[in-house]
């Protein structure tokens, strides 16, 4: 049986596969990433549930795995050269999955970075911008008296949509005909940027037809229904 016991982790989420990837998340809009990632790859793997309210992103096992104190992060006990891999930050655990797997990144070399490329326009630009939108339009934000970050913020994600409803025209998905890693990080934001945050009628979403399309195809995903869901929460 695979040994873990290096990775202290472990000891506040011990792992009963330790044979199998671990997943240490929450189902937020980054969190989900993976677990959708890990679904559509049919990778196996044991999800923990990192708990925000019990501030387990801040105890000592889990900053072991991320400083960073950021879900979601992984341990893959087959990682390279048959060592076990830790990995922190969604963009990274995404291509790295990709990579493993040989699924939802284009394999010639020019395709491939195009496919990076707009996962850094999310990791870059959607995720920052729309939460910051949230924070401002849901949160403690909300009660500033001063509404000027609010309105920037409004304006930076409808351009943002903007963009991604240009680059939707005419193709299925984010780099055309093929599901791929940079859906898998955007369409949670989208999602939850709508829904969660509250926002679609601040950002004007119904004019973003292509995005509001493309979202709709991937919530009907089954791979993503499923990883919408993981980890579990209490």
């Amino acid at each position: 049986m695979t040994d873990l016991s290096a990775f202290p982790i472990t000891r506040k989420w011990p792992a009963t596969r330790p044979d199998v990837l671990q997943l240490y998340s929450l189902p937020t809009p980054n969190g989900v990433k993976v677990s959708i990632m890990l679904e559509e790859t049919g990778l196996p793997y044991e999800p923990h549930l990192v708990s925000f309210e019990r501030s387990d992103q801040m105890s000592p096992g889990f900053l072991s795995l991320n400083p960073n104190n950021k879900i979601p992060a992984i341990i893959d006990p087959n990682g390279p050269d048959g060592r076990a891999l830790p990995l922190f930050e969604s963009g990274a655990i995404l291509i790295y999955l990709a990579d493993k797997t040989g699924q939802l990144i284009p394999q010639d070399a020019s395709g491939r970075y195009e496919c990076i490329q707009w996962l850094m326009f999310q990791m870059g630009g959607i995720g920052p911008m729309f939460g910051q939108l949230g924070f401002f339009n849901k949160f403690a934000g909300k009660d500033y008296e001063d509404k000027r970050p609010l309105e920037r913020y409004v304006q930076e994600s409808a351009r943002l949509l903007a963009v991604l409803d240009q680059r939707l025209e005419g193709r299925d998905w984010i780099m055309g005909e093929h599901f791929s890693i940079a859906d898998i990080a955007t369409f949670p934001w989208v999602r939850n940027l709508v829904g969660f945050y509250e926002a679609g009628e601040l950002v004007q979403f119904e004019r973003f037809t292509q995005v509001k399309r493309v979202l709709d195809a991937f919530l009907a995903r089954p791979a993503v229904i499923r990883g919408l869901g993981i980890p579990k929460r209490d």
